[in-house]
């Protein structure tokens, strides 16, 4: 008997899940039938399929052209070409002014002249965005409905939103991540849809659809700006400075739905308790319209509010009120959970539903949320006159394309910073005039900036949803300090820096040389070297220091040769011409190769460099993150190819790679892939590898890299039962800055102004000291911790560990990190430990390595 209501119950939710139309999900009400549905553009109801970003796009063009309430703009483009649009929505008269109510609205951002603002007949800006990540899909979904009935609705309801909002329908944050998954669930939706979860349709393969194109999570972009969509976005954002934003998601499919306001220990703290208070106020709405479907949901729980660079809470460090949904996820038509089958449609419903609740609270207290806006950017003069800290100096004269990206940065989120007029001494450092900036605290993005340059060691709470640092200067690794007010004063201050001008180098020196010369400084400087040996021009690199004509080259110095090679002579004074050009690398013109000092340009300490034939493994359990940052990196900065190598072809022939990279990752190894990729390596391969990916190679005996043991910190302890996730996460290292010691004699460390680097750590993973002792070129410092959370026991672990490990393996080497050097390729700084290993890994003396 029990089986058989199982299966009738099971057959009758099949006919049920096909035939949801749009009645399951709109309110009772008079829609205008001159606007299109989504089954009458696309031939299927919202939920009955997974719409995939083409259709999604069309949708939303048939839908603008038919509604005179709707404005259609392009806002980017992803990396896979597709565009990212958003709907501008109002009245037909608003639309007709719309720039007027733009400025006039964005005027509530300038301290300046925003208390003459009349805020009581203002429209309020409601941007309403949805999957972030890909395969979290009930979100766009839900955009097709929510586009339909801001378009279609008819009634005095309507008619009141509309003629006191400005509405942004920003219907896929991630084109290229929701067009992957779409096609992952659609092509393995059966006509009898089958909610088993070990059906293929809800295990998508690697590195499945969360993320973008090169596998980036675009909702830990916000701030960083990496990636054009993200790029785009903040433009877009700061355009209109909208006073409520949302960003509507996908979790576990076991739980039920959440909004926020979410953990209140995990609020950021320069955010206000005004934003908090509104919140509260929407999370009311929420709960009344999710009443009345009967969805479950909760909140105050599970998600933090700290990390400003993910989209719930970027808009509350500007004057925005961010709102987080998260929508237990299908992950496909229909799946099995504890409440028994969960199915699209009701996913999708949830999520149109908290779209229109969302609506209506900030419809309900449109003119205290104007308000707040308006008062959040007056704050900030006082907020900075209180602070301690009046200014930051950052910059570097060695490194200006790092400058420059952070100055581009700063602008794009609107940050005043100025020219540093004359020199400063602070902190052991030399700010000089043209190459060090100034970002002033009393500006009206104060809290923005001071959230990307401060350094914080003390917390509410020892849980964080993400990382609990994000220092933006040491991340660049960027000489940098605090001026108080004794240091800082407005004489300080030279030219603001409206739009950052893109560094170019220059050739010092006439054509015609003996040979030339590139410093290791410049960010690009390998990217110009590539150029060289990727044309097969001999290059070799200084192992010792070389002075001539009053210049004296570092440890580093790459020197090409054109004596020896003069046939490429042509060649190379062409390269030298784009190199200068386009690298932003300054090429120096040597007339003898005799030294006056140091060694000669044909010194026997000299090392000839190779081209780096690379490839990274991917697939398996490698994390599609941290191989999709170095694909990033070498395709979008290097532009050079790489090779996206799966672990099972380890068995095959690798004699056409000369680097492999192995990130983060777990897994065993076979015999014949051990075998083999030993015998590379022992052949004069390199491998460069860090986090797991290390302690992989060392499980495997590929290395004799030793790792402490993880201990139980708490181990012999009693604890309350309720105390259980937050004892055991006070353990976890989720994202912290940390101080290591450089040996600037090793070829890792060319290039490096200071012996002093920071790092980015979030694992707890420790090597051993080796027996070695030039193994260890990178080491932590007794005093590691620069910025952010971790734990006492695990910081004792980390004091003087190693941040690096050479293993020489035959005649090639195995080049260990700690910590991944490209995170979220915004960590320009550590990117110089990995391009160095990358082409000066083949150099570093054999018996320097750990055997």
């Amino acid at each position: 008997m029990n089986k058989l209501f199982t299966l009738i119950f099971l057959l009758s939710f099949l006919l049920s899940s096909a035939q949801v139309d749009m009645s399951y999900y709109l309110p009772e009400g008079s829609y205008d039938s001159g606007i299109p549905t989504p089954e009458e553009v696309l031939g299927y109801h919202p939920g009955e399929w997974h719409v995939s970003h083409d259709q999604l796009l069309y949708y939303m063009r048939e839908v603008a052209e038919a509604a005179d309430r709707m404005l259609l703009t392009e806002i980017a483009r992803s990396y896979e070409g597709r565009p990212l649009i958003q709907l501008t929505v109002s009245t037909p008269e608003n639309l007709a002014r719309i720039d007027d109510i733009r400025e006039e609205h964005v005027k509530l951002t300038d301290p300046s002249i925003s208390s003459d603002l009349d805020t009581e007949n203002m429209p309020i800006v409601m941007w309403l965005g949805y999957s972030i990540h890909g395969n979290e899909a009930s979100g766009s979904n839900a955009a097709l409905l929510t586009a339909y009935y801001l378009a279609a609705a008819q009634g005095e309801a309507i008619e009141n939103v509309l003629g006191n909002a400005v509405i942004i329908l920003d219907p896929c944050y991630n084109p290229d991540g929701l067009h992957r998954f779409s096609t992952w669930v659609n092509m393995h939706r059966s006509h009898v849809i089958n909610p088993d979860p070990n059906d293929r349709e809800y295990n998508e393969a690697w590195p499945g659809g969360r993320t973008n194109h090169y596998w980036f999570d675009l909702n830990r972009d916000w701030m960083p700006l990496a990636h054009p969509e993200s790029r785009g976005r903040i433009a877009r954002f700061h355009e209109w400075k909208p006073n409520i934003l949302t960003d509507h998601h996908e979790m576990g499919t076991n739980s039920t739905f959440f909004f926020q306001p979410g953990i209140p220990s995990g609020k950021f703290p320069l955010t206000p308790d005004k934003n908090v208070e509104l919140t509260h106020k929407m999370a009311k709405f929420h709960a009344r319209y999710l009443d009345e479907i009967g969805s479950l949901y909760y909140s105050e729980e599970s998600f933090d509010d700290f990390y400003i660079g993910k989209g719930s809470t970027y808009p509350d460090v500007n004057g925005c009120v961010g709102i987080l949904f998260e929508q237990a996820s299908a992950r496909g038509h229909a799946q099995e959970n504890d409440f028994g089958i969960l199915t699209f449609p009701k996913a999708v419903r949830n999520h149109f539903t908290t779209s229109l609740s969302t609506i209506a609270a900030g419809i309900a207290h449109r003119k205290e949320f104007l308000d707040y806006q308006r008062a959040f950017y007056n704050s900030a003069s006082d907020k900075a006159s209180n602070d301690p800290v009046k200014a930051y100096v950052f910059g570097s004269e060695k490194s200006r394309v790092k400058n420059f990206e952070l100055l581009k940065l700063l602008n794009q989120h609107q940050i005043d910073v100025y020219e540093l007029k004359g020199s400063l001494n602070k902190t052991g450092h030399r700010f000089s005039a043209g190459s060090s900036y100034v970002v002033p605290m009393d500006q009206a993005q104060y809290r923005l900036a001071k959230g990307m340059f401060e350094k914080r060691t003390s917390f509410n709470d020892s849980l964080f949803y993400d990382v609990s640092t994000w220092t933006l200067p040491l991340a660049y690794n960027l000489k940098y300090a605090e001026l108080g007010s004794r240091d800082f004063n407005a004489g300080l201050l030279g030219s603001k820096v409206e739009r950052p001008v893109q560094p170019v180098g220059k050739l010092i020196g006439p054509k015609g040389a003996y040979a030339y010369a590139i410093e290791p400084y410049g960010y690009y400087a390998f990217r110009a070297i590539d150029r060289l040996l990727s044309r097969k021009v001999v290059v070799q690199v200084l192992n010792e220091t070389h002075s001539d004509n009053g210049r004296t080259y570092p440890k580093g110095t790459m020197i090409i040769p054109v004596g020896v090679q003069e046939e490429k002579r042509s060649l190379i004074e062409s390269m030298i011409d784009k190199i200068v050009k386009e690298d932003a690398v300054s090429v120096y013109s040597l007339a003898t190769g005799l030294a006056i000092s140091g060694v000669d340009l044909g010194s026997r300490s000299n090392s000839t460099m190779e081209e780096p034939k690379a490839a990274v493994l991917v697939e398996g359990g490698v994390s599609g993150y941290e191989a999709g940052e170095v694909w990033h990196l070498f395709d979008r900065r290097l532009k050079k190819k790489i090779t996206l190598l799966p672990p099972d072809r380890l068995t095959g022939n690798l004699s056409g790679y000369n680097r492999i990279i192995i990130p983060d990752m777990k897994g065993t190894l076979s015999d014949a892939q051990k075998d083999n990729l030993k015998g590379w390596i022992s052949r004069g391969g390199v491998i460069i590898a860090w986090k797991n990916g290390g302690k992989w190679l060392s499980d495997n005996e590929i290395t004799s890299v030793s790792y402490l043991k993880s201990e139980e910190a708490n181990e012999g302890k009693y604890f309350a039962y309720r105390d259980l996730d937050e004892v055991r996460g006070a353990q976890v290292t989720g994202g912290a800055i940390f101080e290591a010691r450089a040996d600037l004699s090793h070829p890792i460390a060319y290039g490096l102004e200071s012996d002093r680097i920071p790092l980015f750590r979030n694992h707890n993973l420790v090597m051993k000291k080796s027996k070695n002792p030039y193994a260890n070129p990178l080491v932590y410092t007794s005093s590691p911790l620069l910025s952010g959370y971790v734990s006492e026991e695990n910081l004792e672990k980390f004091r003087d560990s190693p941040a690096v490990t050479i293993s020489s393996v035959g005649r090639g080497k195995v080049i260990t990190m700690t910590d991944n050097p490209n995170f979220r390729a915004f960590w320009w700084g550590t990117n110089k430990l990995f391009m160095n290993a990358l082409f000066f890994g083949e150099s570093i003396n054999q018996s320097a390595g750990e055997k």
